[in-house]
């Protein structure tokens, strides 16, 4: 039995370069990272976007003008994709992971979230690595989440994480804009702290990501309400989850 769960959410913006393609080694230095941790007996919970991204990559540009249905498409397109680079990574490193693609309605309290809790604890107890993600084929309207970031947080929260890490394309939350050198990262903050005169309007996202900065503080002090510390760290960094879990003082910490 493992003595710690992490869950990690990784974005588009990380797995991507300036030309929305998929960058491997951020992926590899990722599962290497899941791998140190799996040898320490401490298992990973991953909830990983970047399905849509990779249908754009195979598909090229659908010719479906509702945005509705071309996302669809793309992330019924993705998903595989997505999945085997996956599967390839980890078993490079002698691990198994599986795909778990839950829509908003199977946290409500009944048989789904009892199946849903059943499943990614088999996984983790045969050491599988659960690879999480919205269900976007089907999950439209009222059964969407905002995006992975408030799905990794109802995982985190679902199955007591110990730990909750948001890994983002920046180093944390600035007190300025990131590109000013001015600027500095906000180490740590209080789980109930009005920041928003530090967040970015961040809707000007380039792809078909939905998480910005404000997304991300909002989740991870939530999860730091329920009492699993939280932390938001710029995933494109070699060894950052690795130096959170060694109590490493980088990006940007929310109180418990």
């Amino acid at each position: 039995m493992y003595k710690e769960l992490v869950v990690i959410k990784v974005g588009t913006n990380v797995m991507t370069n300036k030309d929305n393609r998929i960058v491997r080694p951020v992926l590899n230095n990722l599962v290497q990272q899941i791998a140190a941790l799996y040898e320490r007996d401490i298992m990973t919970i991953l909830v990983s976007s970047g399905s849509v991204i990779a249908g754009k990559e195979v598909l090229g540009k659908a010719k479906i003008e509702n945005k509705t249905q071309r996302r669809q498409v793309y992330s019924a397109i993705g998903q595989p994709r997505m999945m085997r680079l996956y599967y390839n990574i980890f078993r490079d490193y002698g691990m198994k992971c599986a795909q778990v693609l839950p829509t908003k309605r199977d946290f409500n309290p009944g048989v789904h979230r009892d199946n849903m809790i059943n499943c990614i604890e088999g996984l983790l107890s045969e050491g599988v690595i659960p690879i999480a993600n919205e269900d976007d084929a089907v999950s439209v309207t009222m059964s969407m989440f905002s995006d992975n970031d408030e799905l990794a947080t109802l995982i985190a929260q679902l199955m007591k994480a110990d730990k909750f890490i948001l890994l983002t394309d920046i180093d944390g939350l600035y007190d300025g804009h990131p590109e000013k050198k001015e600027s500095q990262v906000i180490k740590k903050v209080e789980p109930k702290e009005n920041l928003d005169k530090y967040i970015e309007n961040d809707d000007k996202n380039e792809g078909e990501g939905r998480g910005g900065m404000g997304s991300k503080l909002g989740y991870a002090q939530m999860a730091a309400a329920a009492d699993i510390p939280s932390y938001i760290v710029n995933g494109k960094k070699e060894n950052v989850i690795l130096d959170i879990v060694d109590g490493k003082k980088v990006g940007t910490e929310v109180a418990l």
